[in-house]
């Protein structure tokens, strides 16, 4: 693994730990020439993953992408930095475990929507917003109206 301080590539691990239930090795690692050190994660992927968006264009499955559009409904949220990931771990294994390499991005966005829901519904709101583009505050009203009259999912 390349030093991002010195781009070195004779790095060591340090230090070996499993984290989200055994799902991801989190790894210290010190650089034998600068000294510098930095944490990485290996994750399982099972396959690849290809988005097919609303326009037809296909475009490569980002986990952080997703990662950082979760972290942008849920800023300012009391929600722990475990649970977001717990809950964007368990998209993505859900994507894989589908069987298929193209999915639809709506799919990607209904899952979003079902774990921020019972994440926090202030950032279920937020999301909503925008991935069912809200044009005005009347919007907002009627999503809410439904919202309301629904059942925990």
């Amino acid at each position: 693994m390349r030093c991002p301080y010195c781009m070195n590539a004779d790095t060591q691990v340090k230090d070996s730990r499993p984290t989200e239930e055994n799902t991801v090795i989190r790894r210290r690692r010190v650089c034998a020439d600068c000294g510098g050190r930095f944490t990485t994660f290996e994750r399982i992927q099972l396959r690849e993953l290809t988005i097919i968006k609303n326009t037809g264009r296909k475009v490569p499955f980002d986990r952080d992408k997703l990662m950082r559009s979760v972290q942008v409904a849920l800023r300012k949220r009391p929600v722990e930095p475990e649970r977001i990931e717990r809950m964007v771990s368990g998209i993505v294994r859900r994507l894989e475990n589908l069987g298929e390499s193209e999915i639809q991005a709506k799919m990607v966005g209904e899952l979003v929507m079902e774990g921020l829901y019972a994440l926090d519904q202030v950032a279920y709101v937020r999301f909503a917003s925008v991935y069912r583009n809200f044009r005005e505050a009347k919007d907002f009203e009627e999503f809410l109206g439904e919202m309301s009259g629904q059942p925990d999912p």
